[in-house]
């Protein structure tokens, strides 16, 4: 998605930007680990392979993508890729997938109803178990509270006009996670993700979702966790 290019989100705890070219040598090297690579069911590509991933992150309307940076120091109006996202400042990522929900296929309906599924990665035992992935997901959940009508609307725009046409909505937010990732189930349980089911599916996932409404959920946790200092800057990227 385009619709966060030029902006990054900062909290007291993380620094999220978009996902640009001068992140993808780097982020290659993450994909070389075997623990990485297990844990996001994913195959090593090319670096040549890996641009082309990127290209395809920043423009199709089902992806949004951040790269999580450890948070700047003082209060800035602008972060840019060389100073505050540069490979050094690189901790992992988090995406939201949209797809069709399948179980409301098949109905005359005025919205056309989609599942978000949120994938977050903290790349470093280093930087594990530190917080920065609550603070990051936290973040991440607020911009999609803030940004859905436009998340949503870019979606939408090569649909409108089509036969049949009805704009999306967003129907719930999930996670699907390895059932021996427990750090992670915990992690998506302490912000109000819960099971769907207490079997794994075949591929040894379990599913978990937001249950409460977003804005209910962001008030829950400022109560749980204090002030995050959500702020949406500008980001000096150079080349997306």
């Amino acid at each position: 998605m385009l619709i966060n290019k030029d902006l990054a989100v900062t909290t007291n705890g993380i620094l999220l930007v978009p996902y640009c070219q001068q992140h993808v040598p780097t982020y290659h090297d993450w994909m070389k680990d075997e623990g990485i690579q297990q844990a996001t069911a994913s195959e090593p590509l090319s670096l040549e392979k890996e641009y082309e991933m990127q290209r395809s992150w920043r423009t199709d309307v089902d992806k949004l993508t951040f790269i999580t940076c450890l948070p700047p120091v003082g209060e800035r109006a602008e972060v840019t890729a060389e100073e505050n996202a540069a490979a050094a400042k690189m901790i992992g990522d988090i995406n939201l997938f949209l797809s069709a929900d399948d179980n409301e296929g098949g109905r005359e309906r005025d919205s056309n109803p989609l599942i978000g599924e949120i994938e977050l990665m903290i790349t470093t035992k280093e930087n594990q178990g530190r917080g920065y992935g609550r603070a990051s997901l936290v973040a991440f959940l607020q911009y999609i509270y803030t940004h859905e009508k436009g998340i949503l609307g870019e979606y939408d725009q090569e649909r409108r006009g089509s036969p049949g046409y009805a704009p999306s909505s967003l129907a719930h937010l999930r996670v699907k996670i390895a059932e021996s990732n427990v750090r992670s189930i915990r992690l998506f349980e302490s912000v109000g993700f819960r099971k769907v089911s207490a079997e794994a599916n075949y591929f040894g996932e379990v599913e978990l979702r937001l249950v409460e409404p977003l804005s209910a959920t962001l008030i829950s946790l400022r109560k749980k966790y204090g002030d995050a200092g959500y702020r949406e800057i500008r980001y000096g990227w150079g080349v997306i």
